[in-house]
């Protein structure tokens, strides 16, 4: 039976130097989101490995898969048998030397719907991604599950409100943004990190009230080297309201019913779309506005 309220989940996790490990982790905590009705599973940015982008190190391409390679085809025969969405972020070798961010889509019968690349590269002190990954190529995408339409962004994405519109605008209910974000682990200022993290879930919930969409976001959790990932997973509605979060220090499975009959609700009440001018943006596709 149709149903407009499906329940999703994101895996908060810290992960091991062993890949072998983390995806047998990761394949644990689906089973375990599944056996606690979710539909549509969502796993952290990365989540075979730890965050190597810390450094700039050769080595680590060697982590690269092909996309779909042998983890999707893993999650494919998980997603299949629990009849789940699966949602999973890769480090793609797309070529000899050339490489991308990458999030494959399962859908519940495992079949698999396609990859988004993510667009947004950052290059800061600790994220050295530009180093490893070419900007995404295949534009903004939806994918329609059996479940609900879903769009997936990754992590430095999540802070442009350019890339949740065009999602949106897409057809995506729920927005879901794979996630390794945390702080310098030798930042000592309590009010430094807390303002950082409020920043965090503050864009987002902004793209949720903005669209009128569901935003669900999974980070990691633990420190890797340098860096203290924050986890603090969460899930807001069309409000921008949060439904249900993560601490930032422990693992976790985030659960939370998405009523989609809500966006039309919010949609009607609060009608951004309908008023958008959208014959005065024309100047977003410039750098700047120089005089």
């Amino acid at each position: 039976m149709y149903s407009e309220k499906v329940t999703i989940a994101l895996v908060q996790t810290s992960c091991q130097s062993d890949r072998a490990v983390n995806l047998s982790r990761a394949c644990t905590k689906i089973r375990e989101a599944a056996a606690q009705g979710a539909r549509i599973i969502s796993l952290q940015e990365l989540f075979t490995t730890r965050y190597f982008c810390q450094t700039e190190d050769y080595r680590s391409f060697e982590y690269a898969e092909q996309v779909p390679g042998p983890s999707t085809l893993v999650m494919q025969e998980l997603a299949r048998e629990l009849e789940v969405v699966i949602i999973a972020s890769l480090f793609e070798r797309r070529a000899r030397g050339l490489y991308h961010n990458t999030a494959v889509v399962i859908d519940a019968d495992g079949s698999y719907l396609g990859k988004y690349r993510k667009m947004h590269i950052p290059d800061d002190p600790g994220f050295y991604e530009k180093f490893y990954f070419t900007p995404g190529d295949l534009g903004y995408k939806v994918f329609k599950t059996r479940y609900a339409t879903i769009g997936v962004l990754i992590c430095w994405d999540q802070w442009y409100p350019e890339a949740a519109r065009l999602t949106a605008l897409k057809g995506a209910e729920i927005l879901f943004y794979p996630t390794a974000i945390g702080w310098a682990a030798d930042e000592p200022s309590a009010e430094v990190r807390r303002a950082q993290r409020d920043a965090w879930v503050t864009i987002q919930r902004s793209h949720a009230i903005a669209n009128g969409v569901f935003v669900a976001a999974a980070n990691r959790v633990g420190r890797e080297d340098e860096l203290e990932f924050w986890g603090n997973s969460f899930v807001c509605d069309p409000y921008g309201q949060i439904m249900q979060e993560a601490a930032h220090q422990d693992e976790a499975i985030v659960l939370a019913e998405c009523d989609r009959s809500r966006i039309g609700f919010y949609r009607s009440h609060w009608p951004f779309l309908r008023d958008r001018r959208i014959e005065t943006y024309g100047d977003l596709q410039k750098r700047f506005l120089d005089e």
